[in-house]
């Protein structure tokens, strides 16, 4: 893993290049100096005094501008670069390390669930979000799939009824590595994932294509028609529309791939009903890929981690939700607690799936399927 700071745009290329000849094993970490994190602070006051919401259609539509004129300009650099680079070098995830200043008094309490967050005091960093994915660029959406849409930031928080599931509300079991909503054609390109608490100190897990370098023998077969993905654990197990449908699970360039991908899902969910020929592959596919799971970040409050949803899955091990360890002995503490946004770069592409009155409100229910 390299810790570097940026400060001229042909640094961050040379460190990229130096690493030409071997898989990426590990998202690029760029420590955020003291001066671009008070920056941050005062731009995200400057928005809501502008804008009100980070929602406000008329934020949105000027969001690219916004993003190359208010961000610092390493910031938006290396994000504009890191928005078309899928090269054999390109892990798929950024760590911006201290990007935002988190008043935790001002934040209170954790909520029991996302349910109960107050986006009252969530709109700067709905506002810095909404900047990082604009500087890609890319468009934040919102997903019916997702909370029957929720709005463009989602507050990813424990959930006592939920510890034990494949979601982000879970905590007692280990988050297995996917894309998001591997269910879809039109899944989110950009992810955005901002910690406003980790108390628990429970690390983050990431896994990139590019760690297996080019396509192999293992690799080849997953770009056949074959597999087949539920929808995830936040919906009923008989809301199973469109499981007749099998795709790829990598696509785009042969050599380096892009990939759609839910091992809970597709591999250990048995209403997937997979082939034994599907099943043989991925299961091939994932003994190596479980070899290149990367877990020793541990993100503290401010900590982004931004990621191509088309190169990197990600998940996060099972912790004790409201206790951290201390010498042995669990010690109460308050509730992780991470805000998610993602982010289209094109909205005429999704436009067959959208809302008529929304471009940016995606109705797609399971590989084609449209909400009704």
């Amino acid at each position: 893993m390299k810790n570097i700071t940026v400060t001229t745009p042909g640094i961050l290329t040379d460190v990229w290049a130096e690493t030409a000849a071997t898989p990426p094993s590990a998202p690029l970490i760029v420590d955020i100096t003291a001066r671009e994190s008070t920056a941050m602070y005062y731009i995200g006051r400057q928005l809501i005094r502008e804008y009100g919401s980070y929602e406000n259609p008329a934020f949105i539509a000027t969001l690219h501008l916004n993003a190359y004129q208010l961000l610092p300009e390493r910031i938006a650099r290396i994000l504009s670069q890191f928005g078309t680079d899928y090269s054999a070098t390109q892990y798929g995830a950024l760590v911006f390390r201290g990007l935002i200043q988190v008043d935790q008094e001002e934040l209170g309490r954790t909520p029991s669930s996302w349910k109960e967050a107050d986006y009252e005091k969530l709109k700067a960093y709905g506002f810095i979000s909404s900047l990082m994915h604009g500087a890609v660029p890319s468009k934040p959406v919102q997903y019916y799939a997702q909370r029957k849409g929720g709005g463009l930031m989602h507050a990813i928080i424990p959930d006592e009824k939920m510890t034990h599931t494949q979601t982000g509300s879970g905590s007692r079991t280990d988050l297995f590595v996917h894309t998001e909503d591997a269910f879809l054609f039109h899944q989110a390109d950009f992810l955005s994932f901002l910690f406003i608490r980790n108390e628990e100190r429970v690390p983050s897990t990431l896994y990139s294509i590019r760690s297996h370098g080019a396509t192999d023998d293992i690799m080849r077969p997953l770009f056949r028609s074959l597999y087949k993905c539920p929808k995830d654990a936040n919906y009923a197990p008989d809301a199973a529309a469109g499981e007749e449908i099998s795709t790829a699970v990598l696509y785009g360039n042969e050599t380096y791939p892009f990939i759609r991908f839910d091992a809970a899902e597709q591999l250990y969910n048995p209403d997937a009903d997979q082939s034994a020929e599907a099943m043989h592959y991925l299961e091939e596919f994932w003994k190596v890929a479980k070899t290149h799971i990367y877990n020793d970040f541990v993100p503290e409050a401010g900590d982004l981690i931004f990621v191509n949803n088309h190169l990197c899955a990600h998940g996060r091990n099972a912790f004790v939700a409201g206790y951290r360890e201390e010498k042995g002995t669990l010690v109460p503490c308050e509730r992780r607690m991470m805000l998610r946004m993602m982010s289209k770069t094109s909205l005429i592409n999704i436009r067959a799936v959208t809302k008529t009155n929304d471009p940016y409100f995606i109705m797609e229910e399971h590989y084609g399927s449209i909400f009704r």
